[in-house]
């Protein structure tokens, strides 16, 4: 009944071992945490983060069939929306309780932002409250333990993070090459994919979202994270060392293949190059 009623993440729709095939997890899904972890490490790895579609003036389509469609069996990425309903379907199909949640992209800026990111509080019985983030683009490689009190701080892989209540808002925060920077805050209201949908369109239509300016591609992995930004390709290590590139216009094809797996054809090539 509350599928019907727009509550659920439409996981009747999803074909759960096409996802495994694209995260690479081939063992038996079970709704506790070691399943969690995995698969949270295996879809942040494996799934890139990108806005070409917005960029290319196509709609960003939401909903497990569009979703499926696209990151699956396209083997393209997407944005938190995208990334974040994908794996709340998936999340449902295996029987994980959880519940969808907003967040206000920060980045170390004291100005309040909109809300414009996505993210999931999963609650298996008997443990902690657990933060998944597989929308961002940089990690983290697994949940997030929410803390009864004070700041949960974790390195995973020389990665550094950390979880906390702030006097508004819980707050996540990344470490850099600079130090720690605060990513996005975010309260505990449910929302929802109806809710998601409208976020999307500001996202995807808006002159004013940053996503709709320039493209914008990530791959996360254990040992970097590759962001390719208009025609910049920098790579970051766990350690903050980065090493940059400006990319010629006819490179940027070969780059998002060989780098981020996304291959596009020749006239989307195109319209990135001159955009």
């Amino acid at each position: 009944m509350t599928e019907d009623l727009g509550y659920g993440w439409q996981s009747d729709l999803l074909d759960l071992p096409a996802y495994l095939k694209r995260v690479g997890y081939d063992a038996d899904p079970r709704p506790d945490a070691a399943t969690l972890r995995a698969l949270h490490r295996a879809h942040v790895t494996s799934i890139p983060f990108e806005n070409l579609e917005a960029i290319l003036g196509r709609p960003v389509e939401l909903g497990v069939e569009a979703l499926q469609a696209k990151l699956v069996d396209r083997r393209r990425g997407g944005y938190c929306f995208e990334h974040t309903e994908l794996f709340a379907a998936v999340l449902e199909k295996i029987g994980f309780e959880f519940t969808a949640l907003a967040a206000r992209v920060t980045m170390g800026a004291t100005k309040l932002r909109p809300t414009t990111h996505a993210l999931l509080r999963v609650q298996i019985p008997g443990e902690p409250a657990l933060l998944c983030d597989v929308g961002f683009g940089s990690g983290p490689l697994e949940p997030l333990e929410f803390p009864a009190e004070g700041v949960n701080e974790v390195e995973q892989d020389g990665w550094g993070f950390r979880l906390f209540e702030g006097p508004r808002a819980w707050e996540l925060h990344q470490r850099g090459a600079d130090g720690w920077v605060q990513r996005h805050t975010f309260t505990l209201n449910e929302t929802f994919h109806i809710d998601y949908e409208l976020f999307n369109y500001f996202i995807s239509t808006s002159p004013h979202s940053p996503f709709t300016t320039r493209a914008f591609t990530q791959k996360f992995s254990v040992d970097s994270l590759r962001v390719l930004d208009g025609t910049t390709l920098t790579t970051t290590r766990p350690d903050g060392h980065q090493e940059k590139r400006e990319l010629p216009p006819e490179q940027l094809g070969a780059v998002l293949a060989e780098e981020f797996g996304i291959v596009l054809d020749s006239p989307d090539i195109e319209r990135l190059t001159a955009s």
